[in-house]
């Protein structure tokens, strides 16, 4: 079933469903008009719905949220940055379970910047499927953390650029900087015109990163990776990103990016909710082909891992199921809460944990379900599968 009129009562059944007590058997999900309805009991479910879909004991997860998807299906946003890629790059993703997800444009001139702004919003306005919103991943970076980004695209944004980084009006904004090269004063601009601001790509001191912070930066793009690192005399960016109470860090668990036990040492230093997955995508998820073109370079990926010419690694070949996996199998976190990580925890860093992220009444009804090597078995995204 791909779908089901306006009116009708889809029961998604015989599975085992996380709610936010945990994940539960014996209850059914009832979908109509593309929201949750309600979650009864498996019994009452099956008297109240027009047609049934039998999950066959999957677990049934809240569909996961990503904020950093350069590429998928083949397709680079910053190679092509219109509707009908972003169409492509949602479809690749959503056979691994994401249902939303910012399209992210790493730094490129301003013409680049508009052409992609204007895609995501007329993505958004014709519907296709999972489109938040846009993530700028510079170019108001650092060149010493630049990373694979071409750091002669980098810049201060002036005030003609912050009206241009903050254009969408029919989205989500998030926007990647380094706190030490854009001032105070800018962030609070990008923050006041509805942007989320992240630092990142920064080798900002802890200080300079704090500054930032009471700014109104929000959160850390990809914690650890191309930022200033935590030492004994200059706890640097990531220093300040582990301490701070308020923050939310994206991580990348793909078992390249980041060792095990740092992920574990954020993960206890970050209040509950505050770590939440990326996968950092490149064309080769969802893919047939491994290689992709980025700033003229042909970069291939080669068992599972991403890296240019220089060996610097480019953006990732992970999906979000196999993040959520690695987090259950690497990192030994339960499965709740490796899926909390993957949907409720992103959707509440974006703002938008009041519709989004949970298995709820009322909530739109994304959803993935896992078979028991959790592998993805179905996803629906506003109720269509």
């Amino acid at each position: 079933m791909n779908g089901n009129p306006t009116d009708s009562v889809l029961a998604l059944s015989n599975g085992r469903i996380l709610t936010d007590r945990g994940i539960e058997e014996g209850l059914a999900v009832l979908v109509q008009a593309g929201r949750i309805a309600a979650v009864v009991s498996e019994h009452e479910a099956l008297q109240r719905a027009d047609d049934a879909y039998d999950l066959q004991g999957a677990t049934l997860l809240p569909g996961f949220i990503d904020c950093q998807v350069n590429g998928g299906g083949g397709v680079l946003f910053n190679n092509s940055p219109d509707a009908e890629s972003l169409r492509r790059i949602g479809a690749a993703h959503r056979q691994f379970g994401t249902t939303g997800f910012l399209p992210t444009l790493i730094s490129d001139d301003a013409g680049r910047m508009q052409e992609a702004v204007a895609a995501t919003r007329l993505a958004i306005a014709q519907g296709v499927p999972g489109v938040l919103g846009i993530h700028l991943e510079g170019p108001y970076l650092a060149p010493a953390r630049k990373g694979t980004h071409d750091a002669s695209k980098f810049r201060v944004p002036d005030a003609q650029e912050i009206e241009l980084a903050t254009a969408l009006d029919n989205g989500i904004t998030l926007i990647t900087l380094a706190p030490e090269r854009v001032g105070a004063d800018t962030v609070r601009a990008l923050v006041q015109r509805g942007a989320i601001v992240c630092a990142g790509h920064t080798a900002a001191s802890y200080e300079e990163t704090r500054t930032g912070i009471d700014a109104g930066i929000r959160g850390f793009t990809h914690l650890f990776n191309a930022m200033s690192p935590l030492t004994g005399r200059e706890p640097g960016a990531v220093g300040a990103a582990m301490e701070d109470a308020g923050t939310w860090c994206g991580v990348i668990v793909d078992g390249h990016h980041v060792h095990p036990a740092s992920l574990r040492v954020a993960l206890k230093a970050k209040a509950r909710g505050k770590v939440f997955l990326v996968t950092d995508a490149m064309p080769p998820v969802g893919a047939d082909d491994p290689s992709y073109e980025l700033y003229g370079e042909v970069i291939t990926a080669r068992d599972g891992v991403v890296r240019n010419a220089t060996g610097t690694l480019a953006g990732s070949a992970l999906d979000m199921a196999t993040a959520v996996r690695n987090s259950v199998r690497i990192l030994g976190l339960p499965l709740a809460e490796a899926a909390r990580m993957a949907s409720a925890y992103p959707a509440e860093f974006l703002g938008i944990g009041d519709r989004y992220g949970r298995i709820a009444p009322g909530y739109h009804a994304d959803l993935v379900a896992l078979d028991a090597d959790l592998q993805v078995a179905a996803t629906w995204i506003d109720g269509n599968r």
